[in-house]
């Protein structure tokens, strides 16, 4: 009996050891990549402050928000971007921002105002058709490494939808990287654009006066889609960065668990082999005593 509970033991030890390989190594994949694109982050905040705040002094000139993207509307249809990942592993992740979308879509009920959702990443999609909900559109393969390409595909799918009046408004679920050990689940309103600063920005720039060719109207029609983009390509790199941070925290833990767990099988294993050699010894000082007795 203590044999098989030995072998049984020990086969548990080899699978353990097993999973804690292949943790580790996705822990290792996940802390190479938190460096890369904590630094695409960090590059791509400055572009986007910069944008917003050279729209802002170009709305000003033009008088007021005079395109559509800008446009204020009473709210029938929202449309819902949710950012999540294609893979799993990461911990509370994908849970923490699904979540708190699906929180805005019930308050968007309530109201009656219709929620379009859109998704990034195939754990929002999953969850979400699971849930009963009619994703319009899937977004799927770049919470990796998003590219600005990426972006500007989501961000048309967005702003055509808004300018066909299929939505009235937009709100993005995404998750905001602010270190390494520190993401937060954020939502945000996406359209229609507003020149009022937002948390993430830095100082904005004191008003400039500008001279305009042809006119500050046209000029804004190709800088306000240009901004959608780039606000979208930077949820995107946020996202991707706090995917890479919770999943390496996720592998880090699982790690440590099963070492832990090594630990006290192998303690166990130890009793185990110490009672088999036990009853080992017993039955050959028996038999003994019965061959001398005999």
């Amino acid at each position: 009996m203590a044999s098989a509970e030995l072998r049984l033991i020990r086969r548990r030890i080899k699978s353990v050891q097993s999973t804690m390989k292949i943790t580790r190594a996705m822990e290792l994949i996940a802390a190479s990549r938190i460096v890369k694109a904590q630094q695409r982050v960090q590059q791509s905040k400055p572009y986007i402050n910069r944008l917003r705040d050279v729209i802002t002094n170009v709305g000003r000139a033009a008088g007021g928000p005079v395109h559509p993207l800008a446009e204020e509307r009473d709210v029938e249809t929202m449309g819902v971007l949710v950012v999540s990942s294609d893979r799993g592993l990461a911990g509370a992740y994908n849970s923490t921002v699904i979540r708190m979308a699906e929180r805005r879509m019930v308050q968007l009920r309530k109201e009656n105002i219709d929620a379009r959702v859109y998704v990034v990443g195939k754990k929002a999609q999953t969850y979400f058709r699971f849930r009963g909900y009619h994703v319009e559109r899937a977004f799927l393969g770049i919470t990796d490494a998003p590219g600005y390409a990426d972006a500007r595909m989501i961000a048309n799918v967005i702003m055509e939808d808004y300018a066909s009046g299929d939505i009235d408004a937009v709100e993005v679920f995404y998750t905001r990287y602010l270190s390494a050990l520190n993401q937060v689940a954020t939502g945000i309103r996406l359209l229609p654009l507003t020149a009022e600063p937002t948390e993430e920005d830095a100082e904005p720039m004191a008003p400039v006066a500008y001279d305009f060719e042809p006119d500050a109207s046209r000029i804004l029609d190709r800088l306000l889609p240009r901004s959608v983009e780039a606000t979208v390509f930077g949820m995107l790199l946020d996202a991707s960065a706090s995917e890479h941070a919770s999943r390496q925290r996720a592998m880090k833990a699982a790690t440590e668990n099963a070492e832990e767990l090594i630990k006290v099988l192998s303690r166990t294993a130890n009793q185990a082999r110490q009672a088999e050699i036990t009853t080992e010894i017993s039955e050959i000082v028996g038999g003994a005593e019965a061959l001398r007795h005999g």
